[in-house]
Formats: structure tokens, sequence, C-alpha cells
């Protein structure tokens, strides 16, 4: 009888951290998170990751390893995680080897862009491709690049910072330092900003309505008033959109990839960011590659952190 092998897949976030104990099925038998205590510094933060991996290890299953995803970036020696943001204190934590010497396990650390796309890769939408880019659309925008079957990382560890390509030369200041970057004009926080600023200039939109009923203006909000018919949501949506498609067509005549998967929160936008994204790529991108580009959803959604983190046990088992 086939025995199940588990992982325990751990979600660095700086508000919270996510813990799952995953079978390499993909399947998540146990999760719960705990308060990150980002605030207070690298020690805080290594005691909560070590609270909860405490707590999954009391499991009965065979778990073989521990995959961690976390901001910042990762060299693979150690899984020494550098500046990640949000986080006091931190500039250089080999964590990896801390909890590995805690626990005496096998430990896996991986920039979370990165652990998401193997997680697509091992358990969701790129399972049968052996080329694709990932973005992830959230607070910011983060990517991840798969080249036959492996993660591409870069000589430093840091490739895939999809969200860091500028578009636009004397754009938008971004927080890296560069100007025009894709994250200033469709990461939630800016994005909202922008939204926030041009809002009053829109004084029949729905979203005025929605807001004044207590709403607060989020991605989901937007697109609630896009399925409202709203013509000021769908312009939003469709500008992210192609600010976007325009960022990928750059990358992907670059790299030769034409697969791309989209996932995090922004990505609730739903058929109309996916078919807009597509649509600006095709436009775009070298004409050889036009009809092989293909645009589509993360399977793994909410859950992507923690499958995401558990997948680089067995991407490497």
């Amino acid at each position: 009888m086939k025995t199940d092998k588990y992982a325990i897949g751990v979600d660095l976030g700086g508000t919270s951290i996510k813990f799952g104990l995953v079978n390499n099925e993909g399947k998540i038998k146990k999760k719960f998170s705990l308060d990150t205590h980002a605030e207070e510094g690298p020690d805080a933060v290594i005691n909560q990751i070590k609270k909860g991996i405490d707590e999954l290890l009391k499991s009965k299953q065979k778990i073989v390893g521990i995959g961690i995803g976390t901001p910042g970036s990762v060299i693979q020696k150690k899984g020494t995680v550098e500046n990640p943001p949000n986080f006091k204190g931190w500039e250089s934590i080999p964590l990896g080897s801390i909890i590995k010497n805690e626990f005496n396990k096998k430990v896996f650390v991986e920039n979370d862009a990165n652990a998401a796309a193997i997680g697509e890769m091992i358990f969701g939408a790129g399972r049968k491709y052996e080329n694709f880019i990932m973005v992830t659309l959230g607070t910011g925008v983060g990517g991840g690049i798969i080249i036959d079957g492996k993660i591409y990382r870069g000589e430093s560890g840091a490739a895939g910072e999809i969200g860091h390509l500028s578009i636009e030369e004397y754009g938008n200041q971004c927080k890296c330092g560069s100007r025009g970057c894709i994250e200033t004009y469709i990461g939630n926080n800016y994005l909202i900003e922008h939204v926030k600023k041009e809002l009053p200039l829109h004084k029949n939109s729905k979203l005025n309505v929605l807001i004044q009923d207590g709403e607060t203006l989020t991605p989901k909000l937007i697109h609630d008033a896009y399925l409202l018919k709203d013509y000021y949501a769908e312009m939003i949506i469709t500008d992210a959109a192609f600010k976007l498609g325009v960022a990928l067509s750059s990358i992907i005549n670059v790299l030769d990839i034409p697969t791309v998967i989209i996932g995090g929160g922004v990505s609730g936008f739903g058929k109309i960011l996916f078919e807009t994204v597509e649509k600006t790529i095709k436009e775009r991108v070298m004409k050889p590659n036009r009809p092989k580009i293909v645009v589509k959803p993360a399977k793994l959604k909410n859950e992507a952190g923690i499958k995401g983190a558990s997948a680089l046990v067995f991407y490497r088992s």
C-alpha cells in the first residue's frame, strides 16, 4: 500500500506566518497561522517559525522535510534570507541552517514568488509545462521563471523580479530606487492610492456608492463594481492588465517562454484581466511567438504560500 510522504510548508509574511502539513499530492492535512512579530526583530520571528514547526512535528505522519517561502533574496547554500521588506533589523540571516539545526530535518528556503512558481509546477497550473513565467499580483508584483522544469535564480538568486521591470523611463518612483517599475502601477497599494486620487473625477462610478455603503476600497471591490458594469472599474482593470501585458511581452521576447501563469489577489480581477493581458502580449511579442501565447490563472490561489513552500521539499526529494 502506498504511503504518503508529508512536508511542512511555511509561508513567511510580514503580518502572519502560515503553516501547513502537506502530502506529496498537494493535499493539506492541517494548517494554521501565527503572528509574525516582524517589528520585534529576527529572533522573535524565528521563534514564531520554530513554534509553528514544532506543533506540526507532533503529527504521526512521515515528514520528509521543511520548506520555507520568504520575502527577500535567498542565498541557497545556507538558506540565508537577505533584507526581506517590512522585517525590522533583518539584514542577512541563515534561516535554513538555523531551522535545520533546531529540528534535524531537511530544510529548503526560497523566495516566496519562486516558491509559488515551484508550487504551480509541482501541484498546480504549470504541471504540464517545462517552461513558464509565474507572476504574483499582490501588495507588490513578484515573479518566478521556470526553465526546463527548474527554477531560474540567476547569479545571486534574485532573478524573476518582474515587478521591477520598467515600462516608463521617467515614470512613478519605486521603492527599489528605479522609476516606472510595473509594480508602481499595478501593485495593490499603488493601485489603490491611484484610484483614490482619481475617483473624485468619476462621480458616477458605482465605486463611490459601494464605498459610501461602508466598503473598503480593495481590488475585490473594484471587481465587484466591474461586475455591476461600472465604466471606471472596467477602465482600472483593463489599464492594469494592459501595463502588465506590456511588461510581459518584453520578458517573453527575451526568454522565448510563451506561457504565463498569473496568481495573487489582484488576479481576482478575473476573465477581463487575463484576456487583456493575453491580447496585449500577442500584439507586442515577436511574430513567431504570437500563436503560442498562453495566459492562465494560477491554480493554488489562497493555498499558494503553504503549498509552494511544501513543494520545495518534493521538488528536491
